[in-house]
């Protein structure tokens, strides 16, 4: 079987910088940011050997996992995982699905 290979997006990329700088700004501490990477990142590697693991996304061919106030949103392409979203929950879901167009 071939290797899996995490590819994140722009996108996806930039939102997570920003949502870890934003914690680590509002809350003076790397502490819940460092939380939150080492968190999304154990997750990530879960994909690589579970990649299904993930609930069905209401977006087409898009699957999530869920971090408590944090989604992690992708696509099996060709075997790889493509991280196309780091989504803070408690944002307006409307921004999200014009988040999710943009990486189509």
């Amino acid at each position: 079987m071939a290797s899996r290979e995490v590819i994140w997006t722009k996108t996806a990329a930039k939102q997570r910088r920003f949502i870890l700088k934003y914690w680590v700004e509002k809350t003076g501490s790397s502490d819940f940011s460092l939380s939150l990477l080492y968190e999304s990142e154990e997750r990530i590697d879960q994909l690589l050997s579970h990649p299904y693991s993930g609930q069905k996304a209401d977006y087409p061919d898009t699957r999530v996992l869920s971090l408590g106030h944090f989604s992690i949103f992708y696509k099996i392409i060709k075997n790889n995982i493509v991280i196309t979203a780091f989504w803070d929950n408690r944002q307006d879901p409307k921004k999200l699905i014009k988040e999710l167009r943009k990486e189509e």
